[in-house]
């Protein structure tokens, strides 16, 4: 007997698409259960007409989309113009894109769904069953009514197009459906046989440019209103992959912002220029619970241009009339920073591990997922040759983006501008807002691209740090941090350790038992504490510790279909704080799943490709990448000595629309030699559903390729009294172009909602290589990065 309704699934109209000119279009409804107004984002000039927010039309016809998210040079820009220009039928020359403004019109439920964990903590323990009732949908009213109110303005994560790419088509098509009447009005022919192409209304012989048809079709609110229902073209926005592998040619709809970071006129955080605008170099205590204890100004009272210093709770600045005055200034003070409290902790990689240890041995799991329950075949002592046993283990990653943190902030008359790259632009103004002693309303924020992130820039302490400092010398100033700084006071992803038990069934060469226990820091709860609860890192560590985080673990559950599995969290507390990187735990689960996974093909006598295949009965979309990329690589079965190693993985998120996954399959081909070993190939077939723009796509699955072989042969880093190994990138020893493997990349044509390629490049390389590495060493890599003293 079915029970009463869930109120916190009631249905959800589709939010209208609003057209206005003016003050007409200055409000626009959120997306919540209850209908609230929020002034709208995008400002209409003079006879300017916006669309839901998200396209303006002008005058003369040119149209401006705006992209709600940060553009970290994943080509996010150019992708919304592209739908755009493909559902209104514009002429791709005459669309141009502006970064929105923060606005909870552009609240993402995808990934407040996905993040509830993180940023609904409190909530979830006071109400029973809720966490169950909300279940990561991002079609929970709750979910959509917490991510309007606080709002989640988040880039991350992948979810951009899941949830913009519908809105963006929505605002296009009823543009098109308003000119498209006007145009057969004129022509006298019913709209049904009139369409869009090139910045024209087409009808039969009759053509007609969009700024000729402005007035009719918008100029009359009333007519605008009683528009019918804009029908979605049937064939979106999308881009062939069939093509022959190195074929070269133009691309369709090429990256809007390449003309100018090849002239080298973008301007990122770091290149804004204001009139009488100072600069600030910043020095940070190590990392754990350290305070500014002692500097002495007057060590560097000679340095030209100084203007003053700035203190902070954890951090000193030095203000100058250039930075590198700032950062001489500082290095002469060279503030002193001491524990701050008796039972303070700084970060040091020798208790780290100490503590990683006692964790896995004496800390209680937490059961995360389970489909059956494996613990009874592990209960008992095993026969020889039907369990296999492994621990895998992940240390702390710096994100290393290009650009190091950068920002600028004005405050006048009480509000404050601000200037910055971020991911999370919301929580960066709330910041900047508590820093400065002002409401967040006196906050404008202008997002500006970023030269890289890897999710750095979901860090907002630099929009506090700059407002302070703002506040202090009462004119326009700009923070950026040196790359020591970078290094320093940057939140690295997690360290991990992963025990697998597999049960075997040596007769069928199948797995059919699977216990994952994952012993890591509650990192998503701990970085939701800090994005969502304004809370500075000692509290968000605090509130965090030893709380199980479903996020933390995520992608140790695997897709093969194996009777009985389970995934266990074992939450551990420790000195340093930590972050999301790109990929999120994936990055490191997809290592030990596949490494072991291919440990149990080896067990069992099984060729490694086949045994997966064999598994992959419920996932055909993951099956056809690792055969496609079998073909791609020309695999030759993986055996002793080949130098070829195979892995493959999916990412799912869940959208209002369903869910929507990417898959992918990657082999690698490495060589020994007097030098140690190399990665010589890359071979990475891809199922990301339609593939909007092929370039983009091919390139953010290529950096993630290079960024994974950089995590996985990279320097492992270690902390002491709070401070990092590495001092700048070439600490890291990242791989140079010399290094770099031949990459070859296809994806596989799907009719599958499209999936955001920038994390899926990433997490299935580390494996790849590691199980290559296996064939010619005889050795299996369990720890990331590899060693990197016997690799090149």
């Amino acid at each position: 007997m079915a029970g009463p309704p869930n109120p916190l699934r009631s249905p959800l109209a589709r939010r209208s698409v609003l057209i206005g000119a003016g003050a007409a279009g200055a409000l626009v409804v959120g997306l919540a259960v209850v209908p609230r107004r929020f002034g709208a984002p995008m400002v209409p000039g003079r006879n300017d007409h916006v669309i839901d927010a998200l396209i303006r039309l002008a005058r003369d016809g040119t149209v401006t989309v705006a992209v709600p998210a940060a553009e970290l040079g994943q080509g996010i820009s150019t992708l919304a113009a592209q739908i755009v220009a493909m559902e209104l039928g514009a002429d791709w020359r005459r669309v141009g894109v502006e970064p929105a403004l923060p606005s909870p019109v552009y609240a993402d439920p995808v990934i407040a769904a996905e993040w509830a964990e993180g940023w609904l903590p409190g909530w979830l323990d006071a109400v029973p069953g809720a966490e169950a009732t909300l279940a990561g949908s991002a079609d929970d009213a709750l979910v959509r009514w917490q991510a309007d109110r606080l709002p989640v303005l988040i880039t991350a994560a992948g979810t951009t197009l899941a949830v913009f790419e519908p809105r963006l088509r929505a605002a296009a098509a009823a543009l098109r459906a308003a000119l498209v009447r006007a145009g057969a009005e004129a022509a006298g022919m019913p709209a049904e046989a009139c369409d869009t192409h090139r910045h024209q209304v087409i009808c039969g012989k009759h053509r007609y440019g969009f700024a000729a048809l402005i007035d009719r079709a918008l100029g009359d609110p009333g007519r605008v209103a009683n528009l019918p229902p804009a029908r979605l073209r049937a064939a979106p926005a999308r881009e062939a992959v069939d093509t022959p592998q190195g074929a070269l040619a133009a691309p369709d709809f090429p990256r809007l912002d390449l003309p100018a970071k090849v002239d080298g006129s973008m301007v990122f955080a770091g290149d804004l220029r204001l009139p009488g605008m100072v600069f600030a170099a910043i020095a940070h205590a190590p990392q754990g619970q350290c305070r500014l204890a002692a500097h002495d100004d007057a060590r560097a009272a000679h340095v030209p241009g100084l203007i003053t210093t700035v203190a902070g709770h954890d951090w000193l600045a030095a203000v100058a009339r250039t930075w590198y005055a700032a950062d001489r200034a500082l290095a002469l003070i060279d503030p002193r920073f001491h524990t701050d409290g008796a039972d303070a902790h700084v970060a040091d990689s020798s208790a780290i591990d100490a503590a990683m240890a006692a964790a896995s041995r004496g800390n209680s799991p937490v059961r995360i997922a389970a489909e059956g329950d494996p613990d009874p075949l592990f209960a008992a002592p095993a026969a020889k040759g039907t369990v296999a046993s492994a621990v895998y283990e992940a240390a702390p990653v710096l994100h290393a983006p290009l650009e190091t943190g950068s920002a600028t902030a004005r405050l006048a008359d009480g509000m404050l501008d601000l200037w910055i790259a971020t991911q999370a632009p919301e929580a960066a103004a709330e910041a900047a807002a508590r820093a400065a002693g002002i409401a967040r309303r006196h906050v404008n924020l202008y997002p500006l691209p970023a030269g890289g992130s890897f999710d750095a820039r979901l860090d907002v302490r630099i929009a506090g740090e700059v407002a302070a400092i703002a506040r202090a010398v009462d004119r326009p100033v700009q923070l950026t941090w040196s790359r020591w700084q970078d290094m320093l006071a940057g939140f690295p992803r997690a360290p991990a350790t992963c025990r697998i038990d597999a049960a075997l069934d040596p007769v069928r060469r199948h797995v059919i038992g699977w216990r994952a226990r994952v012993t890591t820091p509650a990192a998503m709860i701990e970085q939701g504490a800090r994005l969502f609860g304004s809370m500075d890192p000692a509290a968000a560590q605090a509130h965090a510790a030893l709380a199980p985080d479903p996020l933390a673990v995520a992608g140790a559950m695997p897709a093969y279909a194996i009777p009985e599995r389970a995934v266990d969290h074992v939450p551990v507390a420790i000195s340093l704080p930590v972050a999301r990187l790109r990929g999120g735990a994936h990055g490191f689960t997809a290592f030990a799943v596949e490494s072991h996974i291919d440990a149990c093909a080896h067990a069992l006598g099984a060729e490694p490709l086949s045994f997966r295949i064999g598994m992959l009965g419920g996932e055909p979309r993951l099956a056809a990448c690792l055969q496609g990329v079998a073909q791609l690589a020309t695999w030759g079965g993986g055996g002793a000595g080949s130098g070829q190693g195979i892995a493959c993985h999916r990412l799912t998120l869940n959208a209002p629309e369903g869910a929507r996954s990417g898959h992918i399959a990657v082999i690698a081909t490495v060589s020994a030699g007097a030098g140690g070993s190399r990665v010589d190939a890359l071979a990475a077939y891809c199922d990301i559903g339609r593939v909007i723009n092929r370039d983009i796509a091919r390139q953010q699955i290529e950096g993630g390729l290079i960024q994974g072989l950089a995590l996985a042969l990279g320097r492992p880093l270690r902390w002491t009294q709070g401070r990092p190994s590495a001092a700048r990138l070439a600490d890291l020893d990242l791989p140079g172009l010399a290094h770099c493997p031949k990459v070859d990349v296809a994806f596989a044509v799907s009719e599958a909602e499209p999936f955001d390629p920038g994390e899926l490049g990433m997490v299935a390389v580390a494996p790849a290589i590691g199980n290559a590495l296996f064939s010619i060493l005889g050795t299996r890599p369990r720890r990331l990065p590899f060693f990197a003293e016997s690799l090149s």
